[in-house]
């Protein structure tokens, strides 16, 4: 199983997509009925064999969700991108260029939305809107490598005539349906895709090599969707399309980043000027599931939490805890012993979920069981520098010549560049 993000559409290949997908029978505006039993057929009726069936709940006209998104669709843009990628090897030098396509955008305050993977080590970024053959020069204002989402504008004014920024909405629910639209590989008009939310969960992501909540959904995403939009069945965008699932047994898995990490990505930036970051618990955990586990750390049977195996050196928490403290609850949350916490209405996810809505700076609590006693910590949280970085922020590698060494930081993206990770 291989999770990557979506590339953007190279320019040496055929890019962009068009069509919609095809119905079952040709397009109409008839209704499908859709019955309490298993999925309906062409004529209406229910997939299921039961002999009785219900009176249908709903209806849903035939194509009526791509109809509300249309709206919406002028707003979203190609994206293209010059990339000059730095040279690990010989840091004093960088690669050759190459050229990319992917989708945008465009948002309240004459400000545009993308992956930032599509414009990472750009060089020169030009965005066209729908319907027009005039590419805009474009400004890069933030970009956010652990979220992989980044924030472009543009200066001509003309640009910004007749378009109307896209609305955000609320998380969706697991089953809601979803429209993705973006410029995929394969054609050089809009393309849609329809599907629903399947899981919303703690997914790492790829580009930015960190774990935040993100939604899965079975709508086919392929090269060239990555900063599209996705929308709610009112045309309010719920996510950007970003990553896939390769794998040779699964088909249409697809992941888009949803609204509580963008909107955190935009307040981060309106708040500070500069994109900060999100912050992590520099620590590594274990589960407590094991009953003896429990009982050999003093705690009580009523007690749950996770036991802290390492703390990270340069992280602000290794001065407040401790190995094999036992976190209890995180901002008056409590921890299960799997690390989950609540999230909706039958749901429970990883409680990084709650470090993650906070801000660089942020203060919160956390509770511990230390020695059978139990101690509460005022913790600023802080987005701490590894010592190996996962990524350089698109900058060149630093380096020192001495006696005809060359001396370089280590980093995630120098390994890979020396033994192909």
């Amino acid at each position: 199983m291989h999770i990557q993000h979506i590339s953007p559409a190279s320019a040496a290949t055929v890019s962009e997509a068009v069509s919609l997908p095809p119905a079952t029978g040709p397009l109409s505006s008839e209704p499908i009925k859709i019955s309490a039993f298993g999925l309906p057929d062409q004529n209406g009726a229910c997939g299921s064999d039961l002999s009785v069936v219900s009176e249908p709940l709903m209806t849903v006209p035939r194509w009526e969700r791509v109809g509300r998104v249309v709206p919406s669709m002028d707003a979203v843009l190609k994206v293209f991108c010059v990339h000059t990628e730095p040279n690990f090897s010989l840091p004093w030098q960088r690669k050759k260029q190459y050229s990319s396509s992917s989708s945008g955008f465009v948002i309240r305050g004459r400000r545009v939305l993308t992956n930032a993977h599509s414009v990472d080590h750009h060089t020169q970024v030009k965005l066209k809107k729908r319907g027009s053959d005039t590419k805009y020069l474009a400004t890069v204002l933030a970009i956010g490598t652990e979220c992989d989402i980044a924030m472009l504008t543009v200066s001509d004014d003309e640009f910004w005539e007749g378009i109307s920024p896209v609305e955000f909405g609320d998380l969706p629910a697991l089953q809601d349906a979803v429209t993705v639209v973006g410029y995929p590989i394969g054609g050089d008009t809009i393309s849609v895709t329809s599907g629903v939310v399947s899981r919303m969960e703690i997914l790492p992501y790829v580009h930015g090599s960190t774990e935040l909540l993100g939604m899965q959904i079975d709508a086919a995403i392929n090269s060239g969707n990555s900063g599209g939009p996705a929308f709610n069945d009112k045309g309010e965008c719920v996510g950007i399309a970003f990553q896939s699932l390769k794998h040779e047994d699964a088909e249409n898995i697809g992941y888009v980043i949803p609204v509580p990490v963008i909107m955190h990505f935009i307040q981060d930036y309106e708040k500070n000027g500069v994109y900060t970051g999100f912050p992590i618990l520099g620590i590594k955990w274990q589960k407590m599931e094991n009953p003896d586990l429990r009982m050999s750390m003093g705690m009580r049977p009523d007690q749950k939490g996770i036991r802290i195996r390492r703390l990270e050196p340069t992280a602000p928490e290794s001065q407040l805890l401790k190995p094999s403290d036992v976190i209890l609850s995180f901002d008056g949350v409590n921890i299960a012993s799997d690390g989950t916490v609540p999230f909706r209405h039958g749901e429970r996810i990883g409680f990084s979920y709650l470090v993650s809505q906070k801000y660089i700076g942020d203060n919160a609590l956390v509770k511990v069981l230390r020695n059978s006693e139990t101690l509460e910590f005022s913790s600023k949280l802080a987005n701490h520098k590894e010592l190996i970085p996962s990524h350089i922020e698109g900058k060149p590698p630093s380096y020192y010549i001495v006696a005809g060494f060359v001396l370089t930081a280590v980093s995630l993206p120098y390994l890979r560049s020396e033994v192909k990770l």
